[in-house]
């Protein structure tokens, strides 16, 4: 599978068998997490076999059987929540195409001691519950036009446009979509943070940035003022 077709494969998944992951699919996963944590500078955590977190709590979505997730952890700077979204969707889109299921999960979740670390230099960023869904999960539709995310025009490149419409495929805190992709002449693209009551709106871009790149082509611009 590829990464534009797990794009747009990928559902976020709340209801999950009661089943562990296949040894294959840790091992690949532990991996991949090794490889982006070196990448991104963070310290991303597979968590497995852990139930109290999302167990007998009212959380969005009404997650179950959720036993096994993914901590996104990183040093604090300013460009943590960017890394957090940009190397956490890269994760997400790496499970999709392997066969596993994932959502992004903001404060719906409990902490449980001594299932992951935390340096005093660190700081928790997001959780992603991965494992088996029971069924294909839903998929956030698209609740902006390319228009309202960016400055794309009929004349705008082909690879911008594709670009902005994988944006629009991204998950983002309750659908708000507060990005924005500013093309410039000589194949430059300027990302830009919304702003929302709701927050999340770094983490948000960084999740766009990656689609972005997917469906527009990484040789075809490069980032201008990338907040990565």
């Amino acid at each position: 599978m590829t990464e534009l077709e797990a794009l747009r494969d990928r559902h976020s998944v709340r209801k999950y068998q009661d089943r562990p992951l296949d040894e294959s699919a840790v091992k690949a996963l532990k991996d991949e997490i090794s490889k982006l944590n070196r990448e991104g500078d963070l310290n991303m955590q597979l968590v497995l076999n852990e139930r109290k977190a999302f167990k007998g709590f009212l959380s969005y979505g009404s997650f179950s059987n959720v036993s096994n997730y993914i901590m996104i952890v990183g040093k604090k700077s300013e460009s943590l929540e960017y890394r957090a979204g940009y190397y956490g969707e890269k994760l997400v889109l790496f499970a999709q195409s392997i066969g596993l299921n994932t959502c992004f999960v903001g404060l719906t979740y409990k902490k449980i001691d001594g299932a992951f670390a935390v340096g005093s230099d660190e700081k928790i960023v997001l959780c992603v519950a991965i494992g088996y869904g029971e069924a294909d999960g839903y998929r956030t539709h698209k609740i902006k036009r390319p228009d309202q995310v960016s400055n794309v025009t009929p004349d705008s490149p082909e690879w911008f446009k594709e670009g902005v419409e994988a944006a629009l495929l991204a998950p983002t805190a309750i659908n708000q979509q507060k990005f924005y992709f500013e093309y410039i002449p000589q194949d430059k693209v300027k990302p830009i943070k919304g702003s929302s009551l709701a927050g999340y709106t770094k983490i948000d871009l960084g999740i766009a940035m990656y689609n972005f790149e997917i469906g527009a082509g990484r040789d075809n611009f490069h980032w201008e003022d990338s907040p990565l």
